[in-house]
This record gives structure tokens, sequence and C-alpha cells, in this order.
């Protein structure tokens, strides 16, 4: 909650996609079938590793935690701006604004890091096949997960805690349709480019270390994939791995665009179609990603529908 004696705005409005009422219906409808989706998707996917005694390990377990993240992560927008399009005034309260900011980014960096933790388990199981059930044990599994939700919730808590520390005189109209970090710093009455870059650091930082660190461990697997004699072996690894592999492309061939390459020369609408694409379409493409590229992932799936 700002504290300003001189901050005047109590409430911002999130203009989203622009445009006549049945451009709105047509985009409530689309963004709330891919909402119901996401969490369909999800949802099946935490019931079938929870129901499927065969899906208790590792992997799953972290994938799992995985589709519990992305759930929250489009909750914490997506139901907003489905509001938003109905909405003639398409406000959000200064606090609500800020609670969504800090969520959405706090869940984005906690994505990052369970991506990592899932490239580090199969980095183990296929590169130290024989040490890998004495690493990853339970308790092991479990210090992980809570290390990701922990680091992501606390990697952006300073920066976005002073960001909502200043003063907000007026306008308050954001060209977006969450909040998000630029919108906001715009709208200030006071430059303060000391936050804006040290937020801007520490985003750069995680996108940056997380993203070398997967492509280091794939590279690793990918040297020891093709050592293995059995083409049925490489095509068992290849498939385990390939559909992470989608998944951390969508995920951060995105986010490096908005948070560490320029964006300056993007058009606002340019900004926006790339946040979407990030916070809402890639949650629900990686149910279909992880359930047709995994065979066991399918059955328990078919098997959890069917009975």
């Amino acid at each position: 909650m700002n504290n300003s004696g001189i901050s005047t705005v109590t409430q911002f409005v999130l203009l989203g996609f622009p445009g006549p009422w049945k451009m709105q219906i047509v985009f409530f409808s689309v963004i709330l079938l891919v909402y119901i989706l996401t969490l369909t998707g999800n949802m099946a996917i935490i019931c079938a590793v929870r129901w499927d005694h065969r899906l208790h390990t590792p992997m799953y377990m972290f994938l799992a935690n995985f589709s519990f993240l992305e759930i929250w992560y489009v909750t914490c927008t997506v139901p907003n701006m489905l509001v938003n399009f109905l909405s003639k005034t398409k406000t959000i309260s200064f606090s609500g604004c800020f609670i969504q900011f800090y969520f959405f980014f706090s869940l984005g960096t906690t994505e990052c890091f369970f991506l990592c933790v899932m490239a580090y388990d199969r980095y183990l199981a296929i590169c130290h096949p024989l040490h890998y059930p004495s690493i990853m044990t339970g308790q092991f599994c479990a210090i992980l997960v809570s290390l990701c939700w922990l680091t992501g919730f606390l990697g952006h808590s300073i920066p976005i805690f002073f960001i909502s520390q200043l003063p907000f005189c007026g306008p308050n109209i954001i060209d977006h349709f969450l909040c998000d970090v630029d919108p906001l710093m715009a709208l200030s009455c006071a430059s303060s480019p000391i936050i804006e870059h040290v937020f801007h650091s520490v985003s750069s930082l995680i996108i940056i270390l997380t993203v070398l660190y997967i492509l280091g461990s794939y590279t690793l697997v990918l040297r020891a994939v093709l050592k293995v004699p059995s083409s049925a072996g490489r095509q068992k690894a290849f498939s385990t791995c390939g559909s992470h592999l989608v998944v951390v492309s969508l995920f951060y061939g995105t986010i490096m665009v908005m948070y560490v390459s320029p964006t300056s020369g993007n058009s606002v609408a340019m900004h926006k179609i790339i946040t979407l694409t990030y916070s809402v379409v890639t949650p629900v493409l990686n149910p279909l990603i992880y359930s047709l590229r995994n065979r066991d992932m399918k059955f328990a799936l078919h098997r959890f529908f069917v009975e």
C-alpha cells in the first residue's frame, strides 16, 4: 500500500484490448475458453499424478507442482481481465494492482526455478542413472520444491515494495491488461531510475542464469543420449526431455523479448501480445505438450477420465 502523502491515485484503469462491444465479447469468450482449458488440463495432470502410483516419481511430482503453479499463474491475471472485458470502467484498486503485480512476477520467477529443477532432474536421470535413486530422494525433492517457491516469492518482493511506495498523482490509465512494471513506473510522479534499474537487473539476472543452466543441462543430456547404443533408448530419452524443452522454448522465448532484450521500439500492442503469449497461451499448452509426448502420462490421464 502506498503511504506517500502526495499520492492521489486510489485506482488504476486497465485499458486491456480496446474495441467495440462485440469485439470485447469475442475477447471474453476466447480468453474464458482458454482459462477453462488451462484449469482443466493442469488439474487433470495433478489428479493423475496424485492417484496413479506409477507416477509417484520425482519427475512427475515436479510436473504436478508445475501444473499447480500454472493454475495460479493464470488466475492472478485472467479473472480480472475477463471482468474488464465486460466492464465500462475497467478499474482496479491501487492495492489490487500491486498485489497482482507482485504475484504475477513472483509466480513467473518460480516457474523459471521449476524449469531449472526439472532440467536438473532429467540431467541426473540420464547422465547419472545409477546415482539417481540415492540423490533424488523424496526429502530432496521436497527441499527443491520448497526452494523454488521461496526464492520465487522473495526475488522481486523488495523492488516491488519500493515501487508501491512511489507517489502516484495521476494520470492513472495503464495501456495494458495487467499491472506491469514499465506502465506503473511511467505513471509515477517521481522519477526513480535506481528502483527501475534494480527491478530489471533482478529480472534479467534470474532469466539469463536459469536459461543458461537449462541449456547447459540439456547439452550434457544430449551428449549422453547420443552415446546410447540402442535407438530405442535414445528415442525414450528424447521423448522424456522433448516436452520439457518445448515448454522452456515457449516460455523463455517470450519473456526474454520482454524483460531482457530492448523493447522500446516495440509497440504497446506488441507488448500486450507478447505478455499474453507467456502468461495465458503457454499455460494452456503445457498440459497438452506433456500429455501428448509422454506415454505414461497419456495412460494415467486416460485412466483418470475413463474410470
